[in-house]
C-alpha cells in the first residue's frame, strides 16, 4: 500500500533524511519514533508531497508522490505537525470547506462529515471558530480533516498531541477500528502509546532508520521497557556518528 524507496532530502549543508526506506501494507500500523530533529516530519512531509524530495521515492497503491503527485495526494490522509488551520473558520466551515478539496458531492459529501464528527468528537464545537478551540480541539479538527475522504493511507504527524486521557484513548480506538482497513503511519514522542496502537515500530536517527521491528521485539532489546530500547539504540548512533 504504502512504499517508501531511499528518501533523500538535505537543507543548506546539513542532511535531515538520508536514503530511508520502508513499507506499509494494509492493515498496519507503524510508529514512527525518533528524537527532535531526528528527521521524523521531514520524511513524513516528503512522503505526502509537501515538500519535495532530493533523492528517492514514495508509492501510495503504485502512484508515485514525484511523478503522479495528485494521484497519490488523493490517496492519503495528513495530519501535520501542529495541526495548522484556519482559524477565522468555524468547525463547520473547515469540514464543508475540505469536502470541498475532496470534490465530495450531494449524499456522500454529508455522509462524510457527519462521520467525521462523530468519530473525532466534535459535536460540541461546530458553531465555534477554530481560533478559540482547545489544543486538544484543533488537533481533533485536523484530525477530521484528514479523514474526511476516507482514504486507505494515513499519515499522522503527533495524531494525540494536546489531547487530554479521555480524548486520547478515543483516538486510540478510532485508530484501532479503521487499521483493517488502511496503512497507518503514526509519528509520536510517547513510548507508552505504541503497544496499543502499532504493529510495529521504526526508529530514525540522524536522518537514518536505525530499527524496524515489533514493539515487543524491540522493548526485549531493553529488558521490557522501549524507553530503554529507545535510548540505548539512540545513543550507540550516536556514539558510531561521533
Amino acid at each position: 500500500m504504502l512504499l517508501v524507496e531511499k528518501l533523500t532530502k538535505s537543507f543548506s549543508q546539513r542532511q535531515a533524511v538520508s536514503s530511508v526506506s520502508f513499507q506499509i501494507e494494509k492493515g498496519e500500523v507503524i510508529g514512527f519514533l525518533g528524537q527532535n530533529g531526528a528527521g521524523k516530519s521531514t520524511t513524513l512531509r516528503m512522503i505526502c508531497g509537501a515538500i519535495e524530495p532530493d533523492q528517492g521515492d514514495a508509492r501510495i497503491a503504485g502512484y508515485s508522490i514525484v511523478r503522479h503527485r495528485r494521484q497519490a495526494q488523493r490517496l492519503i490522509g495528513y495530519l501535520p505537525e501542529g495541526a495548522p488551520l484556519y482559524p477565522d473558520m468555524r468547525v463547520t466551515e473547515f469540514l464543508n470547506f475540505m469536502a470541498d478539496c475532496h470534490q465530495l458531492q450531494g449524499s456522500a459529501r454529508q455522509s462524510a462529515i457527519d462521520r467525521v464528527i462523530t468519530d473525532t468528537r466534535l459535536s460540541s464545537a461546530l458553531g465555534q471558530t477554530i481560533a478559540t478551540l482547545s489544543k486538544g480541539f484543533k488537533r481533533r479538527v485536523g484530525l477530521a480533516g484528514a479523514l474526511l475522504h476516507d482514504p486507505p493511507a494515513l499519515i499522522l504527524d503527533e495524531p494525540l498531541d494536546g489531547l487530554d486521557p479521555i480524548q486520547r484513548s478515543a483516538v486510540k480506538t478510532l485508530i484501532s477500528t479503521m487499521a483493517p482497513d488502511k496503512a497507518v503511519l503514526i509519528s509520536t514522542h510517547n513510548l507508552d502509546d505504541i503497544p496499543a496502537m502499532c504493529s510495529r515500530t521504526i526508529i530514525i536517527d540522524h536522518g537514518r532508520i536505525i530499527a524496524d521491528e515489533t514493539p515487543d521485539a524491540l522493548a526485549r532489546r531493553g529488558a521490557g521497557s522501549l524507553e530503554t530500547a529507545f535510548a540505548e539504540l539512540v545513543s550507540e548512533t550516536a556514539r558510531v556518528t561521533h
